[in-house]
């Protein structure tokens, strides 16, 4: 959300911020969003040269340069965080070339991204700012790995509803009747919209004992998408939408997912974070990873269909009380990504 005639820049001057010093979304008029944040770089950055500078000179350059662009004084020393900007949640890689290369951590979904274009003349000639959820997506190599990843405990297997409540933060704002006409599942939920945990679940329950097409364990996005459009429309919508990102059923803050093996794929998520997604929202309160619910379709396949055997209901927070995560290593010692030809355009 962009308030309107807020001069961030001056803002964050007159209060006295480091970039050390981490904003809450919720902050709005401390907060910078996307689009503002991608101008005010693009503002402060294009033309600058750097040709001649030392490679480690010039990173911490061009950071001093954006500590400028955004109305922060320029630290005497640049620490080692991650990212590299706390204040803002984003990361800041300068772009010669269209594989862009990130070391020793693996994307976060929800960081930002500031991907600087350097031109044959080593002048920065342009800023993109993006998300990391978008940056994922673009990686066509398959060498990201699937930052989390759970285990189903078989002593909760046969329990339906594991929570009977929504998290605090949406408890205030879910219903037992609304009313979904023209209502599209990617729209951002509302007061008007939400159903309750009790309610999704007692919805979805009417997909146990369905079959569907089972194209395979190395077609498992094809399985999920036919879950997805069946979830949607049992849910109440008259029409089917994907937009691709966190959660699949935005307007019911639902994740779907489809089981045939004890192992749940999590992707970049962790279902307790507390970070909060910006682009959802619910009147003045910001939705955190950890208000979102998990549909699992438990199923068993024949090789050819699958049938939806049980389907359980719970909140981010308390995921982790029913399945058990995984440990061991989670991070990749580099991720390169190869940009779009028009990506700066």
């Amino acid at each position: 959300m962009i308030l309107k005639n807020i001069d961030y820049k001056t803002v964050i001057y007159n209060s006295g911020k480091t970039i050390y010093d981490k904003i809450r979304r919720s902050q709005k008029e401390l907060w910078i969003p996307d689009r503002v944040l991608e101008k005010l770089l693009q503002d402060g950055l294009k033309g600058i040269i750097l040709k001649g500078l030392p490679l480690r000179t010039r990173s911490k350059y061009v950071k001093s340069k954006v500590c400028e662009s955004l109305g922060y004084p320029v630290p005497s020393k640049f620490k080692k965080t991650k990212p590299r900007f706390p204040c803002q949640d984003f990361d800041t890689y300068t772009q010669k070339a269209n594989n862009l290369q990130i070391w020793n951590e693996e994307i976060n979904i929800s960081r930002r991204y500031a991907l600087i274009r350097v031109d044959e003349e080593d002048r920065i000639a342009t800023v993109k700012v993006i998300r990391g959820e978008e940056l994922a997506n673009l990686d066509s190599t398959g060498t990201l790995t699937q930052k989390y990843q759970a285990k189903i405990k078989l002593k909760f297997s046969e329990q339906d509803l594991l929570c009977v409540k929504d998290s605090a933060n949406l408890v205030p704002h879910v219903k037992t009747i609304v009313n979904l006409a023209g209502v599209r599942p990617t729209d951002v939920p509302s007061n008007l919209t939400l159903l309750s945990i009790k309610e999704l679940h007692n919805r979805l329950k009417a997909l146990e004992g369905k079959d569907i097409e089972d194209a395979g364990f190395d077609q498992e996005r094809n399985r999920a998408a036919t879950l997805h459009r069946l979830a949607v429309r049992t849910i109440g919508y008259e029409t089917f939408q994907d937009n691709g990102q966190f959660p699949d059923i935005p307007n019911q803050l639902l994740e779907v997912k489809l089981q045939t093996s004890p192992t749940i794929d999590l992707g970049l998520v962790n279902p307790d974070s507390e970070e909060e997604i910006e682009s959802l929202e619910i009147g003045d309160k910001t939705i955190r990873h950890c208000d979102t619910r998990y549909a699992i379709f438990y199923g068993k396949t024949d090789g050819k269909m699958v049938r939806i055997e049980k389907v359980h209901l719970i909140t981010g927070e308390r995921f982790f009380d029913f399945f058990q995560q995984f440990k061991g290593k989670i991070v990749n010692k580099k991720i390169q990504i190869p940009l779009p030809k028009n990506f700066f355009s």
